[in-house]
């Protein structure tokens, strides 16, 4: 496959979608023009620009940085067109009207260059009837491309080629879509909303209708079938309000107009539930109007009641007997669920079972293979399993059977029979269809191996499916040693193997004294026998920093001197990080906070995935940063200083102090580099699966480059004078109600360990002498009641308590 370079993007229509999208392409540092129609006042690209400049208040934010939103050049079809011969992209995104959508592939044909590919972002219109709207010449060249919406944070793109699209641009299109903008990709045919909203809204519509039939309210369903059921946590009805019910209607609409009785056996399922008719008739669209499902009012949630079609008050949940239930596993929940005597489990089965029967009977028309349907049921509507995973789990033929017998009862959605191949052949006999071989493709009559495109070769852990070949990173490679709280070991690649990879294994890689034992040794044996090391986990966080539930018991017995020692150690093991003998790269992909981002900020680079969220937290359990954090930012304001040709540290301190004493998060990547946890030479990766590959080369080539460990420096401080000043900004933030005392008090030590302490401007310190400061401050919060509330206010309820 030839490469395909992306130096321009053009995005077609400013709306909800396309605005998104092109913020999306800026996170990645892919320049974008975004069209619209000619504004009829003011700015002739006005339209555009008021799109631009509506990003910026998203939440949660489309753009890794909202100033970002600048660099989208917003423009116009009626002065701009031009600009579309320097694209080497086309992404249409208007809305989906067949008509509109051709007549603007009509004006932009004679500006788009030879070379570009166009692509449609429809949800589920025919993608080849639109590429007929297009020059004969450009047809090869055309294809939809489907974000889910928001573009930034959902995985899914869905690819649709047209019987004349050229294989090698959708393999050119699915490479720059997978590693430059992160996305899992998934290819669909060319049917009425392609796979996830086939599968998913669908799904919807069969649950309404099944709450209908066992009498249950939305917060219940909802409460039933977030997370407890292995989806989204925001459950069915929820989520249609955050989708928009109008942009549900049009999809259901889609399914409607598209199909019929005899070309889908589950046609009459796709009526409009009389709730969502009623909600659209009173205006009531979802989260974008202010009410649908659900309505907030102060500060309760309402739920809307069909019969009196007014707001009721929400908040019920379900029979705990349920949850209970839905942790059981695949094979006894299902049978639970199925002859459970409540509505509540009888629901539970029958929407399962609706999900089973409706993917395997279209299956063969709307995907290659069952990985495809998975894919994007994990990716696209945050299943933690597609409904081949779980029918598979739970025992393909027993499922079956239930599956079929409840259709022959007239229970079922529609009386269409499961598939043979469901019963007879290869699935049958290898116990579903998902395979070491591959998936099950209905069309080929046999299992489908991934397409093996070299984009891929960069993802070493790319998350399988259930059934699917391929060793896990827990597993994977040549185990060097292994505890319970850290793994160490290397990849068997050639060059590979020179790298040592430490793996936290603790709940949410919290930084316990295991942890820590553990990073030293790997760290002795990196610098005796390997090149480099990095320090990686396959699963989100990197890491929540150091154990609170290690570190109290030790408080308890030993006080404040045993937290110092334990304090004191991970600070020298964040210095052996700094100074070691052989780089270390933090591969970082989730939350590093507190400890977590002291491990990264002390590594020698860092290679983050774009939805990594930095920052100094300690601040909410009423601690200070104490494994060199605070030590980091007087370090880093003193370098950045020296390149100034002013001689005042305080400025260059603002930023950093502000952090950690206001326990900021950067909220992206991009956000962290700008708080100062990644620095412009650290790497930003846009998609997760990408980490591991990339850190694994910066560490080799950071070997070869012949790496030494940076010499240890004295750095002046801000001393007395710069505490002088925060202080005072401190009581005027108290004064005004911003912060508590307990704020201020935590916030003063802050000032003070970044500051030097009681010594002059300017006075030349060491990381020593400030981790023994940080220490002081953190072991005197520990035993201060305050902070005691704060620490036990987290651990029992995994909230931040202010006091």
């Amino acid at each position: 496959m030839s490469r395909f370079p992306v130096k321009k993007v053009a995005v077609l229509g400013a709306g909800v979608m396309g605005a998104q999208i092109a913020a999306h392409l800026v996170n990645v540092k892919v320049p974008v023009i975004l069209f619209d129609l000619p504004a009829k006042e003011g700015s002739k690209s006005g339209i555009a620009e008021k799109a631009i400049a509506n990003l910026k208040k998203l939440k949660p934010s489309p753009l890794g940085l909202a100033a970002d939103a600048d660099l989208i050049q917003p423009a116009n079809y009626e002065e701009h067109m031009k600009l579309l011969k320097g694209c080497d992209l086309v992404i249409e995104a208007i809305a989906e009207r067949m008509d509109w959508k051709t007549d603007l592939y009509h004006k932009i044909a004679p500006f788009v260059a030879k070379h570009a590919i166009v692509a449609s972002n429809t949800s589920g219109l025919s993608i080849t009837q639109l590429g007929e709207a297009l020059p004969e010449a450009m047809r090869a060249r055309f294809c939809g491309i489907h974000f889910f919406n928001p573009p930034r944070y959902m995985q899914l793109v869905e690819l649709i080629a047209t019987p004349g699209t050229d294989a090698g641009v959708v393999d050119q299109l699915e490479a720059f879509v997978t590693s430059t903008l992160g996305k899992g990709v998934v290819r669909a045919k060319d049917t009425p909303n392609f796979i996830a909203n086939r599968i998913g809204i669908a799904g919807m519509l069969a649950t309404m209708k099944e709450v209908e039939n066992y009498g249950l309210s939305y917060d219940v369903v909802d409460d039933l079938t977030g997370k407890k059921l292995g989806r989204a946590s925001s459950g069915t009805f929820r989520t249609a309000d955050v989708v928009g019910l109008d942009t549900m209607a049009h999809v259901i609409r889609t399914l409607q107009d598209s199909l019929t009785v005899e070309t889908d056996p589950f046609y009459d399922s796709y009526a409009t539930p009389p709730v969502l008719k009623k909600l659209l008739e009173l205006g009531q669209l979802g989260q974008k109007s202010g009410a649908g499902f659900y309505k907030k009012v102060g500060r309760d949630i309402l739920r809307f009641e069909l019969e009196s079609e007014d707001y009721v008050p929400g908040g019920q949940k379900a029979d705990e007997v349920y949850a209970r239930m839905l942790k059981k596993p695949a094979a006894e929940r299902l049978k639970l669920l199925r002859n459970a005597e409540g509505a509540a489990g009888q629901f539970l089965w029958a929407i399962l079972r609706n999900s089973f029967h409706y993917a395997a009977v279209h299956l063969e028309s709307i995907a290659e293979s069952a990985r495809d349907v998975d894919q994007a049921m994990r990716w696209g509507f945050g299943m933690r399993q597609g409904p081949f995973e779980l029918w598979q789990e739970a025992g393909w033929l027993e499922v079956a059977k239930m599956v079929q017998e409840d259709i022959d009862a007239g229970k079922a959605l529609s009386r269409a029979p499961l598939p043979a191949w469901v019963f007879e052949g290869p699935v049958a006999e290898a116990g579903g269809v998902h395979t070491a071989e591959g998936s099950w493709s209905p069309a080929r009559k046999t299992f489908v191996a991934r397409r093996a495109l070299p984009v891929y070769a960069r993802q070493l852990f790319p998350e399988r499916l259930l059934g699917e070949a391929g060793a896990g990173f827990e597993t994977a490679g040549t185990t060097i040693s292994e505890t319970d709280a850290l793994r160490v070991w290397t990849l068997d690649a050639e060059g590979d193997d020179r790298v040592l990879i430490a793996s936290i294994k603790n709940k949410m890689h919290a930084i316990s004294p295991a942890v820590m034992e553990g990073l030293m040794e790997a760290l002795e044996l990196a610098e005796a026998e390997y090149a480099a090391m990095v320090i990686w986990s396959g699963d989100a966080p990197f890491s929540v920093g150091a154990d609170l539930q290690a570190t109290m018991p030790a408080f308890v017995v030993g006080g404040a001197d045993a937290v110092e020692s334990i304090e004191q150690e991970l600070q020298q093991l964040m210095l052996r990080l700094r100074y070691a003998q052989v780089p270390v790269v933090a591969g970082i992909h989730g939350m590093a906070l507190g400890g977590g981002c002291e491990l990264a900020v002390h590594c020698a680079r860092r290679v983050a995935h774009m939805e990594s969220y930095i920052g100094l937290v300690e601040v909410g359990v009423g601690l200070v940063p104490g494994a060199g954090g605070l030590t980091y930012i007087a370090r880093r304001a003193a370098e950045n200083a020296a390149t100034s040709t002013g001689k005042d540290l305080l400025p260059f301190l603002t930023e950093g102090f502000t952090a950690a004493a206001m326990a900021k998060v950067g909220t992206s990547a991009l956000e962290s580099r700008q708080l100062g946890y990644l620095l412009d030479s650290d790497l930003v990766v846009a998609h997760k699966d990408e980490v591991l590959f990339v850190a694994l080369n910066e560490a080799r080539a950071l070997a070869a480059g012949g790496w030494r460990a940076p010499h240890k420096r004295l750095f002046p401080v801000a001393g007395r004078s710069g505490i002088a000043t925060i202080r005072g900004s401190l009581v005027n933030m108290r004064d005004g109600g911003f912060i508590s005392d307990h704020d201020q008090y935590i916030a003063t030590l802050i000032a003070e360990v970044v500051c030097g302490g009681d010594v002059d401007a300017g006075t030349l310190v060491s990381e020593e002498y400030l981790m023994q400061l940080e220490r002081k401050a953190f072991c005197g919060l520990i035993a201060h009641p305050k902070s005691q509330e704060r620490i036990l206010g987290m651990l029992s309820t995994g909230k931040p308590l202010r006091n």
